[in-house]
């Protein structure tokens, strides 16, 4: 039985190393452009890379593109909750996740932060917040639930809106000015 299990393992090998796919292909360097602007837009004509120019450099679609410096909403976010250890800062994915945090009256219990981002307007529908509070045994049995509609969730909302429309505002002097 070893044996045939040992001969199939081999033929198998065999056959992956005889694959094409798996062999280095050869490049003739004198085909490839040396300037690496040139190299790239061959590479892209070739189906090779990805052209960002006309992702963020066409200014004439309908796309809006804001880093996560000038969106006010994700940085009165980051603010607001910069007591808190973050597990997750996703901006691409519009979400920040913290960590399990607990203050020092209640060591038992802590909370957790979701804020997922519906829109870049300051506005209190923009965010979606969701609260998760643990509270743990002395035996080490923890009890995970979601806090919905609770205090924490509207003092966290109303000063992130609060510290967004300082921040616009500030935004909107400096453009000013």
């Amino acid at each position: 039985m070893h044996h045939f299990i040992r001969i199939i393992l081999f033929l198998s090998l065999i056959t992956l190393l005889s694959c094409g796919n798996l062999k280095p292909k050869k490049v003739d360097m004198r085909e490839n452009p040396v300037n690496m602007q040139e190299r790239a837009k061959k590479n892209i004509r070739e189906g090779k890379g990805v052209s960002l120019g006309s992702i963020v450099g066409n200014r004439g679609g309908n796309t809006t593109f804001e880093f996560s410096t000038s969106n006010p909403m994700w940085r009165a976010s980051l603010e607001v909750l910069d007591f808190i250890p973050l597990a997750t800062v996703d901006y691409s994915g519009g979400m920040i996740i913290s960590d399990w945090y607990s203050d020092s009256t209640k060591s038992n219990e802590s909370i957790k932060v979701t804020i997922r981002f519906l829109s870049n307007e300051v506005r209190g529908d923009s965010l979606k917040i969701i609260l998760h509070k643990k509270v743990c045994k002395s035996n080490q049995v923890c009890i995970v639930t979601l806090l919905s509609n609770s205090k924490i969730d509207e003092e966290l909302r109303s000063n992130i809106i609060r510290k967004a429309a300082l921040l616009e505002q500030e935004s909107k002097e400096k453009k000013k000015n």
